[in-house]
């Protein structure tokens, strides 16, 4: 018999019709956690995106996440851990199951039990970790069509937080070359860890020409941030590059018309530049960006716990409940 269906059947006999079980597959050692039932149901999904912004989760923006999934199939990917978000997800709102893939190598990617478990979830989250393990195991393969099929054919919630939220934007930090701080990305905007990544992973409906990350004031990221737009803006043929950056214990709800509201205890920083292209950006020299008006505009919305203020991503103009900065690089300095 089926580990999986004994396992079923000794719930039921003590009364409990839900297990977690840790599956140990044979083929290439893949290792999938299952909470709750093991069949696979189809149910009436609403299209969603969440950018979680890393640290501790926010319980009511998971549960908004959850409730689009419509009762169905939960999975999360994530290259290192475990089974962390199992029994929190199972228990936030009712589903049918959450199970957790580890795909942490590029032949897990390449398993076809992979992409097809992804392409049966109504709601994939994609769990924190290092973006470069993430880009350089999934990139390219089966899991990234699961994914790009899961939020562009299928319209099933998708989420991310912290290496998760990162690479769901148009462009993304790979990471490549481990992490930068800001200062050295103001001072260098060329430095090798300023690793861009371009329209080559994930494609989400209102990501595009956008290039997301987390951690987002706990790290003083803000500066690196405007680094990659400034470098965009530069080396590609685009007019316009936005970025979200999201705060710990805070996330960005983009429903599917295109509207973004904040949930959480910290903030979400909308920012997009209002001139085309930076005075200085080169190899070696710090970045220069501070014409008569300033290059960067930066609406920042403070989140709640039931949701806070509202952004429209289509125009990147209609936007309440937050306040607006105007920001300017002086020779590799913020201001």
């Amino acid at each position: 018999m089926n580990t999986r269906n004994l396992a079923f059947l000794l719930g039921l006999t003590i009364g409990f019709p839900i297990y977690l079980f840790a599956q140990n597959n044979t083929e290439n050692e893949l290792r999938t956690y299952l909470t709750g039932d093991s069949s696979d149901v189809h149910t009436k999904t609403q299209p969603g995106l969440l950018l979680a912004g890393g640290s501790t989760d926010v319980s009511t923006a998971m549960r908004w996440l959850l409730e689009r999934s419509g009762g169905g199939d939960v999975v999360v990917i994530r290259s290192s851990g475990a089974d962390g978000y199992n029994q929190y997800l199972f228990d936030l709102a009712k589903v049918n199951s959450v199970e957790t893939i580890l795909i942490n190598s590029r032949n897990k990617a390449l398993l076809p039990i992979v992409a097809e478990k992804i392409r049966k979830a109504e709601l994939l989250f994609i769990a924190g970790g290092d973006q470069w393990n993430y880009t350089r195991f999934w990139k390219d393969s089966p899991v990234e069509d699961a994914i790009n099929f899961l939020i562009n054919e299928k319209k099933v919630p998708v989420g991310g937080t912290s290496a998760g939220c990162a690479i769901l934007g148009d462009y993304y930090f790979s990471a490549e070359y481990g992490t930068i701080q800001s200062e050295t990305a103001l001072e260098s905007p060329y430095h090798i860890a300023n690793a861009i990544g371009r329209k080559d992973f994930i494609t989400a409906p209102f990501l595009s020409n956008t290039i997301t990350d987390s951690h987002y004031s706990q790290r003083n990221r803000l500066g690196r941030h405007i680094s990659w737009l400034a470098r965009l803006l530069k080396e590609e043929n685009i007019k316009k590059v936005r970025g979200i950056g999201v705060d710990e214990k805070t996330a960005v709800a983009i429903d599917e018309t295109g509207w973004a509201t904040v949930f959480g205890s910290n903030e979400a920083w909308f920012i997009w530049n209002e001139v085309k292209k930076p005075g200085v950006c080169e190899p070696g020299e710090p970045l220069n960006w501070s014409p008569s008006t300033a290059p960067v505009s930066a609406y920042v919305i403070k989140g709640s716990e039931v949701g806070n203020g509202r952004f429209n991503l289509n125009n990147w103009k209609q936007m309440e409940g937050g306040k607006t900065n105007h920001l300017k690089v002086v020779q590799g300095k913020l201001e």
